[in-house]
């Protein structure tokens, strides 16, 4: 039979009595934990940057005098674009806006410049009208510009961090990070959420590209240049120009330390660790006087740090002398235990500022109101998060209203910009491996380019990429950009040698070299976690392409694209020369200004690039025997044979690898991938947004417990969603008693039949569905030895689900699984498929 399973919701009213009792229960369990942060452990920053002097304290002094508890309130929280107009300023006066990785000005993610500064205005002017007490107080907007001013096409996209860290160039990132800050700060900007100061430690992590690099040393380094960098050198009493934004560092703390390299997970570290490994970046971007700190989803031994004031308040504000503001991540106070994402006095009083709501701020502030009457929040602890808040938007010249938007659009994208991401691409690129001096290539040389990052502007660029994940671009999307293949292109030909482009690479006549560019498709945050660090564990399409044109007698250089250090050794044997080209962003001549040599035989540009991360051996992790040590980097000249390298994994892949969760935590895990079907045919719904051929069926990702951690379905014809992936042997988990177990919301139920399908068999679920609770979480589990006994082949399982309706269907899917039940179940009706 099939098995539903009502899921209970508390709502925030439900939540909003008992505040006051969790807070205080949180306190105790926090006074014998593990995760108290003792300040003497600290180290105290140098010489913090001074946000601010007697004069401007005493004037936010006197606003927040005249403050209303709404107003106050209204100043701690930040919503979304995508669900906030400037109209709802008016009854919320919420102190700040985002936009996050998928919102666009006016519901368009490719808005231009214009869109988005007019967007800005529009908010900052909605802010300016006086309420009560005759208090009118900006907004400040906020956005993820992290490589660059990703969230615009044209903008400069620069190497995301990994690759900045393997050029071991101070000077480098700081200038970047003014050419970043320019750009933002066209479109009306003034505040990035970067830099990113984690340590990553295990690269199943799927934020691992975002860090600069293992050595704590050079994190510091960094951050004291990227801040700088971003806002310019903080001067007493003057506020930062108006070509300069606010820096955020961030995550605060050790969200690259967590166990299993799980996004959002628990780091399990002493405190010496945990000051000694990932604190470092943070004094030295307080000492380059960084407005902002973000803190992290992530927990240090089992309490979440938006709700530890140990860490926010006694080591933050405390020790390492942070003047600024603390924001949250997205809806992260919803983690604290006893919260929800509309209810959480508990982070506020452990000392973050301000709650990043993106769709959940009106609930947020109707309950933040009620609870700082009632005292849940004492006042002076919101006065003082106020005080930090206006601090910065003086320190921007917002309070003054002497930041003026320049509207100079053509900043962004500009030519001097573009060389200097062509310039860091360059000084990114690591050689691990070069044997028989088939680098730099020759003049005059016939090159194949193949692989199908060759083309591809949004894999070399990866995620956050003009949308959250950088999925689902085309060439349109970056006018300013060059590929991998025009830059070697061009190159090629400048030396007077000819090239070809051929992805599969299939070719007419021989060539003297086959440059090929591979690796890891986009991915951002916990969408990007991965089981094993082996590269395309199974259906291994680039290693069969190095084979051939090896088995062809064809030197072959491999530009492996990727966000982490990854396993390689079968690709590393099958290459004569071996690049980490990491995600270089829009500017991929810089590529070949370092692999193609000119007619004079130089290449523009010297490997000058060293590992920031070791490289592993296997595909263990986290490493403990590099391949490649930290600093690891050839050079021209350098003559190191490597050997046949062991291409054993040491781990068991077919364990390792995701066999039993298809899709979980908004997407589909790999191997397996998702797809939305009809009439027209099929299209991949990877992207946040997609629909079939014929439209008949669309998938949106959504948020549910967690940023994007849904798909919304939807049926306006006849088609399907189906998850599929390598055949996989599953007849183990049939003798196991295991079942397909769907858990979803169904939205709205259609008037015909309702299939779930496994191995290409189906089962009628209709009647299941018209019973299961509208609008509520169910389950439909289904065993697979009903499957098996309808002779589906458990050993060769390739399409592990697909959901076949009509007009009228509307789910909201949350995971779709293997899992074992217990006792007998009664087989549904297997129909024709």
């Amino acid at each position: 039979m099939l098995v539903f399973k009502k899921t209970l919701i508390l709502t925030s009213a439900a939540l909003l009595g008992s505040t006051a009792c969790i807070a205080q229960n949180l306190e105790i369990a926090a006074q014998t934990s593990s995760a108290i942060a003792d300040p003497k452990n600290w180290p105290k920053a140098n010489s913090p940057q001074t946000i601010t002097d007697a004069q401007t304290e005493k004037r936010i002094a006197d606003i927040i005098a005249r403050m209303t508890v709404e107003q106050k309130v209204g100043q701690v929280i930040q919503g979304d674009i995508s669900t906030i107009n400037p109209e709802d300023l008016k009854q919320y006066p919420l102190g700040s806006i985002l936009a996050g990785g998928n919102s666009g000005p006016y519901g368009n993610e490719r808005s231009s410049a214009g869109d988005w500064d007019r967007l800005v205005r529009a908010f900052r002017a909605a802010s300016n009208l006086p309420q009560a007490n005759g208090i009118a107080i900006p907004i400040m907007f906020g956005v993820d510009a992290v490589h660059g001013h990703n969230n615009i096409p044209g903008a400069t996209l620069f190497p995301h961090n990994i690759g900045l860290g393997a050029a071991h160039d101070v000077d480098l990132i700081k200038r970047i990070g003014s050419a970043t800050a320019v750009e933002i700060a066209a479109s009306g900007i003034e505040w990035t959420f970067a830099p990113t100061l984690a340590v990553p430690q295990d690269y199943r992590w799927g934020r691992t590209y975002e860090g600069y690099s293992a050595n704590p040393k050079q994190i510091a380094a960094y951050a004291n240049a990227m801040t700088i960098g971003l806002q310019g050198p903080l001067v007493k009493g003057q506020v930062i120009a108006t070509n300069r934004v606010a820096a955020t560092a961030k995550h605060f703390l050790a969200d690259g330390g967590t166990a299993n390299g799980k996004d959002t997970g628990d780091a399990q570290m002493s405190e010496m660790e945990l000051v000694r490994r990932h604190a470092q970046g943070y004094p030295a971007a307080i000492n380059a006087g960084a407005l902002t700190v973000m803190a992290s989803f992530s927990s240090w031994n089992g309490i979440k740090n938006h709700g530890n004031r140990s860490l926010l308040t006694d080591a933050l504000k405390g020790k390492l002398g942070f003047q600024g503001l603390v924001v949250g991540d997205w809806n992260g106070h919803g983690h604290v235990a006893g919260c929800a994402v509309t209810s959480c006095p508990a982070a506020l009083n452990a000392g973050l500022d301000m709650y990043m709501a993106p769709d959940s701020w009106k609930g947020l502030f109707d309950n933040l109101v009620v609870q700082v009457r009632a005292g849940d929040v004492p006042m002076a602890r919101l006065d003082d998060a106020v005080r930090r808040i206006l601090r910065v938007k003086n320190k921007l010249g917002l309070l003054d209203g002497s930041r003026k938007p320049s509207g100079d659009y053509s900043a962004i994208g500009s030519a001097a910009h573009l060389e200097l991401a062509r310039e860091a691409v360059a000084k990114s690129l690591v050689l691990l491996k070069n044997e028989g001096s088939v680098l730099p290539i020759r003049p005059g040389a016939k090159v194949l380019v193949a692989g199908d990052g060759a083309n591809n502007l949004g894999k070399q660029s990866g995620g956050w990429t003009i949308t959250w994940q950088g999925l689902g671009l085309t060439r349109d999307d970056f006018p300013n950009g060059l590929s991998i293949w025009q830059g070697l292109e061009s190159a090629v030909k400048e030396a007077g040698g000819s090239a070809a482009l051929s992805a599969d690479g299939s070719f007419s006549e021989k060539p003297d070299v086959a440059i090929v560019v591979f690796g890891e498709n986009p991915y951002a945050e916990f969408q990007g976690d991965i089981p094993t660090l082996d590269y395309q564990p199974s259906a291994a399409v680039d290693l069969a392409l190095l084979k051939k044109l090896k088995k062809a007698g064809i030197p072959v250089v491999s530009v492996f694209l990727s966000g982490r250090p990854m396993f390689t050794n079968p690709e590393i044997n099958a290459s004569d020369a071996f690049v980490a080209a990491w995600l270089p962003g829009s500017q991929g001549q810089g590529v070949a200004d370092v692999l193609v040599a000119g007619k004079n035989g130089k290449p523009k540009r010297a490997f000058t690039g060293k590992l920031g991360f070791a490289w592993p051996a296997d595909a263990r992790a986290p490493i403990t025997q590099p391949l490649f040590k930290t600093g690891y980097g050839l050079r021209y000249g350098q003559k190191i044979a490597l050997g046949q390298l062991s291409e054993d994994p040491k781990i068991d892949i077919a364990t390792a690898l995701n066999a039993t969760g298809f899709f979980v935590r908004g997407r589909a895990r790999a191997p397996w991938s998702m797809s939305v079907n009809d009439a027209g045919g099929a299209r991949p719904a990877e992207a946040s947004s997609v629909a079939s051929p014929l439209n008949h069926v669309a998938a949106r990702s959504v948020d549910v417990k967690a940023q994007e951690d849904g798909k919304a379905l939807r049926w306006t014809g006849h088609g399907s969603i189906s998850i599929s992936g390598p055949p996989a042997d599953m007849t183990s988990y049939v003798a196991s008693a295991y079942a397909l177990r769907i858990e979803w919301r169904i939205e709205s139920v259609p008037t015909g039949a309702v299939t779930l399908a496994f191995g290409g068999r189906a089962v009628d679920i209709s009647n299941a569905v018209g019973a299961a609770p509208v609008g509520a979480f169910s389950d439909i589990t289904v065993p697979l030895r009903c499957f098996a006994a309808a002779g589906v082949d458990m050993t060769r399982i390739g399409d592990a689900l697909q959901i076949n309706a009509g007009t009228g269907f509307s789910v909201t899917l949350l995971s779709a699984t293997l899992e074992p039940i217990g006792g007998d179940r009664v087989c549904p009706s297997i129909v024709a498929q």
